[in-house]
């Protein structure tokens, strides 16, 4: 199989599932980082390593969702004491902050709460133009679009058409997790079957703007599950051409209803056959982002050599990871330090990978450390393991958690 593959990659050949299941449970870790490695160098330049100067800010934590994966949502209805809802000057201010910092994008995303009014979206959109012209609004995942659509009672596409009027150019992927009907109903059945994420992206697309495609892996789903999220989104970027980049990140499991159920933990292996088979399935993706921030630094650098293209973004500020106890810091410093030991060249991007900034390549550095190229090469002696069953489950079994 592995030299059915190569063979197929090096022709420009599209992948099937069945392959991209062996590249995520079967192929010689060592070897599909590499081959991923060569794709990654015909698509982007081979040097170059980019990065964002961004923010992540929410502007509330009320929602009625109820997803079985999330620690930072307070629900709607049940007394919290830190349940907020951010207006739009407080919003504005953390913008201001934003900017102070050197941010060139910020992420905004928020619980569904039902009481936001349908105003609050688009001015907050307008607001953050006409006052940050620099800083692109990379605003609301796509079940915060479909709420928007339940309280105006437009379309999908007559809110997407609002937000593009207002001044919104790109949209983040949250809220695919894993698209896949099974995984969707036992971790997130109120967001709808993958077709509620997709239909968002496709009208995002058609009304001008760029969006990401991104999955959470590593809680209930298969192999085939993850490659049947890969042919979803390479499916739709066949049809509109509208994903910038690809990133993937694994399951944060402490203070989340399903923690108790989900005792493995999805680790830095399992992270690096997640990206390269990405890098080799997703053959119509220019970029695939690695993650310092969900994955840890070292093993970010090291994604660098599995496919990834991108580094990720400075996250100044992020709250959902933070509830389940995920913390990690960084600086601009940090990162272009981190980008030049693993042996390639730091740029600053913009949310649509246009490049700002190129940085000083490795050779800058006083002494460029092997750390990366022994860790990728240890590597090669781990097994493939990949979790696929819950404590104490059965097979069909529904996943219920506690109200």
């Amino acid at each position: 199989m592995w030299s059915r593959i190569e063979a197929k990659v090096s022709r420009g050949e599209r992948l099937i599932p069945e392959e991209g299941v062996y590249l995520l449970t079967e192929a010689p870790l060592v070897e599909l980082g590499a081959l991923a490695n060569e794709v990654r160098a015909r698509r982007t330049d081979p040097r170059i390593v980019t990065y964002v100067i961004d923010t992540n800010l929410n502007y509330t934590n009320w929602c009625t969702v109820d997803c079985h994966f999330c620690a930072f949502y307070r629900k709607v209805g049940k007394p919290a004491a830190d349940g907020y809802t951010h207006d739009v000057e407080g919003v504005m201010a953390m913008m201001e902050n934003a900017r102070r910092l050197g941010a060139t994008t910020v992420l905004l995303q928020g619980g569904l709460n039902p009481e936001i009014p349908w105003s609050f979206y688009t001015e907050i959109v307008s607001e953050a133009r006409r006052r940050y012209p620099e800083i692109t609004p990379h605003f609301f995942s796509a079940p915060e679009i479909h709420q928007m659509a339940e309280v105006s009672g437009l379309s999908l596409r007559g809110v997407l058409e609002a937000l593009h009027a207002a001044g919104q150019r790109t949209l983040p992927g949250g809220g695919a997790e894993i698209l896949a009907t099974r995984v969707r109903k036992r971790i997130s059945v109120k967001k709808g079957g993958p077709e509620a994420w997709l239909d968002v992206h496709r009208h995002a697309h058609a009304v001008g703007m760029r969006s990401t495609a991104t999955m959470m892996y590593g809680h209930v789903e298969t192999p085939a599950e993850i490659v049947e999220h890969f042919d979803w989104i390479r499916a739709l970027q066949d049809e509109t051409g509208g994903f910038t980049a690809f990133v993937p990140w694994s399951y944060k499991r402490g203070n989340t209803p399903m923690e108790s159920r989900v005792p493995h933990v999805a680790g830095a292996s399992l992270y690096f056959r997640v990206l390269a088979a990405s890098r080799l399935y997703l053959d119509n993706f220019e970029h695939v982002q690695a993650s310092w921030f969900s994955e840890g630094k070292k093993t970010g650098q090291v994604a660098l050599h599995f496919g990834a293209d991108d580094f990720g973004g400075t996250l100044f500020e992020e709250n959902v990871h933070l509830a389940t106890g995920h913390v990690n810091k960084t600086t601009v410093a940090e990162i272009e330090t981190l980008i030049r030991e693993a042996g390639f060249t730091p740029a600053q991007r913009t949310t649509l990978y246009e490049i700002l900034r190129v940085g000083d390549g490795p050779e800058a550095l006083a002494h460029l450390s092997d750390d990366v190229p022994l860790f990728v090469e240890s590597l090669r002696e781990l097994p493939a393991e990949y979790p696929t069953q819950l404590e104490g489950e059965e097979p069909g079994e529904q996943l219920v958690m506690p109200s």
